[in-house]
């Protein structure tokens, strides 16, 4: 699928999340997943250069490593796309313009690039201004060192304000948006961001795709999630509600012969302005179900009832 506003980056409907990648995958079984999904046709990979800071030991940047080491090793297909974002490496964190810059450069070293495809601002930074950020992305596009700008965990209103910046300083606009959005997350999206997509020919990649694997089906109870690296995100989501999500995506999945991470994909790629949700597999084994959501057409009957499952409660938000 072309971009909207990018046509010339035409997209596998599934993007592989590279977050696993020097955390819950080491290098290997990283270089594993990225020589299946490419085999399978996927060509958008999403990382940032903060993954995996968060591990102890880790220091920043280990994914794009990953990433990069895969890349010397390979041939790259001529349609592959990388995806990569700035503002929370422990050593570039903010959106400055000299970080930006320095934050882009030290990116591209370590993926061994010349070029990111589609470089992402990760988190709003409000004690910068915004016009200085817009101007730094708009350099590196000019110099050639980011073919396009995207933007990720801004507000509807602050998206405006940068948009509006882009035309007003005579740079490019961003041609993607990077928002939180499954089965049991659907707002503030659907309400708030959605018509943002649509207004400015956004395309939507949502991360989350499976709420941190809550939408595989594998937690039934709450022991089943106990230890696990993303506990905290599965715990979130394990209600009455979130459980009857859960519950439907199996059934589906049981009648049509697929995982239920398979049908939970497949419903959020039928979206609209969806380009492609993310989703991340530690090993080529979790791989399979994820690439076959692509080739998954929920009918109309199936795709009303998850609809009606997950819609969100009025009084919730």
């Amino acid at each position: 699928m072309p971009l909207p506003q990018a046509p010339e980056l035409d997209i596998f409907p599934l993007a592989l999340g590279a977050n696993t990648f020097g955390w819950t995958s080491d290098e290997a079984e990283s270089h594993e997943v990225l020589d299946a999904f490419v085999a399978d046709g996927g060509n958008l990979i999403d990382t940032a250069d903060g993954y995996s800071a968060w591990v102890p030991g880790n220091t920043g940047g280990e994914s794009e490593s990953i990433i990069g080491s895969w890349l010397a090793r390979s041939d790259r297909p001529d349609d592959l796309v990388i995806a990569s974002k700035v503002s929370t490496h422990p050593e570039f964190k903010g959106l400055s313009a000299r970080n930006v810059a320095s934050a882009a450069e030290a990116s591209l070293s370590r993926l061994g690039t010349e070029t990111i495809d589609l470089y992402y601002a990760h988190f709003d930074d409000p004690d910068n201004p915004l016009g200085e950020t817009v101007e730094a992305f708009g350099r590196l596009v000019a110099a050639g060192k980011i073919r396009h700008i995207g933007l990720s965990n801004y507000s509807p209103e602050r998206v405006r304000e940068w948009i509006a910046l882009s035309d007003e300083l005579g740079v490019p606009r961003p041609v993607a948006l990077q928002p939180r959005y499954n089965l049991v997350a659907r707002e503030p999206y659907e309400s708030a961001y959605a018509p943002l997509a649509e207004e400015y020919g956004l395309a939507v990649l949502p991360y989350s795709a499976l709420a941190s694997g809550f939408l595989t089906g594998k937690y039934r109870t709450a022991e089943d999630f106990s230890g696990v690296p993303r506990r905290q995100g599965v715990e979130n989501h394990f209600t009455e509600d979130g459980l009857a999500i859960v519950a439907q995506l199996r059934d589906i999945g049981s009648r049509l012969g697929e995982e239920a991470s398979t049908v939970a994909l497949a419903w959020l790629r039928s979206r609209p302005n969806v380009a492609a949700p993310i989703a991340s597999a530690r090993t080529i084994s979790q791989l399979a179900a994820l690439l076959a959501s692509t080739r998954l057409n929920l009918s109309p009957a199936d795709l009303r009832t998850l609809d009606e499952v997950s819609a969100p409660d009025p009084a919730r938000n």
